[in-house]
């Protein structure tokens, strides 16, 4: 167990829905509370950008097929990414979303979250008609050990904020735990729901979970450097399931300020998919 500072109080969920109504060219668009349950554990006003990714990908999921014959069961997200344009304060968002590229088996979705009057993330990705190719499949890694095999760490290493962190649940397989550096393997678990009211889809906690992968393969210390992502994007080869999404994660770092930490995520069966982020580096 490593030392630090835990919470008693049970948090909140991370977003409050508000009004939800039609947008442009057959859009979306949704008004949220943004809880302090998102934000990071840098900067009390912030949010974590694991949570706003995975609202922008709920977005795009609630999209109807562009053909009115084409059954929303039989599409799947193979690629998201997001771009983060400045910080994201808490408080109010609103969440736009968009058919952009429609079609009878390949769609382009976007999604952007304003805050402020302003545009804070722009999220773009691909949504492809499923078909039967598990006779062909091969290529995933090798299973991560389950999240019961691992350590479970309920506290925040001294100095780090309360909100997100005390949101969710780690589960360490090399037993290490967040502040520290090196390629690391860890299970994560949403405690709350994405939104209030709504059962959390397996793809929105792998969202949350991807976004952390530049924090469980730490590769700086946090107390003396910044190690931010600029955007993430996640590749997937499968529909993820259930609550706990596994991150097997390594950064590197270059000598010009600019760094990538690229991550195998994982369901209880086995690989999904992959991640990837491009990273700021800079003293504190």
């Amino acid at each position: 167990m490593i030392a630090g500072v835990t919470t008693s109080i049970p948090p909140g969920p991370f977003y409050l829905p508000g009004d939800e109504r039609p947008g442009p060219d057959g859009g979306t668009v949704a008004d949220f509370e943004a809880t302090p349950s998102t934000t990071g554990p840098w900067y009390a006003e912030a949010q974590h950008m694991g949570p706003p990714s995975a609202l922008l990908v709920r977005a795009m999921e609630r999209l109807a097929p562009s053909r009115p014959e084409a059954a929303p069961e039989h599409w799947r997200l193979a690629r998201a990414t997001v771009e983060v344009l400045g910080m994201v304060p808490a408080g109010p968002v609103t969440v736009t979303a968009r058919v952009e590229r429609p079609g009878r088996t390949i769609e382009l979705l976007s999604a952007t979250m304003q805050a402020g009057g302003r545009d804070v993330l722009r999220a773009r990705a691909w949504r492809l008609t499923a078909g039967d190719t598990a006779e062909v499949a091969h290529g995933s890694a090798e299973p991560l050990p389950g999240p019961e095999t691992g350590t479970i760490i309920t506290e925040r290493p001294p100095g780090w904020l309360p909100g997100f962190l005390d949101a969710t649940e780690w589960s360490w397989l090399d037993g290490r735990g967040l502040g520290s550096q090196g390629p690391a393997r860890a299970w994560v678990r949403l405690r709350v729901p994405l939104v209030e009211g709504e059962e959390t889809t397996p793809l929105q906690r792998l969202m949350v979970a991807a976004d952390c992968a530049n924090g469980v393969a730490g590769a700086l210390d946090a107390r003396h450097w910044l190690f931010v992502n600029t955007e993430l994007t996640v590749h997937l080869h499968r529909v993820p399931a259930g609550e706990w999404i596994g991150v097997d994660a390594a950064s590197v770092i270059g000598p010009e300020g600019l760094g990538t930490c690229t991550s195998a995520l994982f369901d209880e069966h086995g690989q999904a998919g992959r991640g990837a982020q491009a990273l700021t580096i800079r003293p504190r």
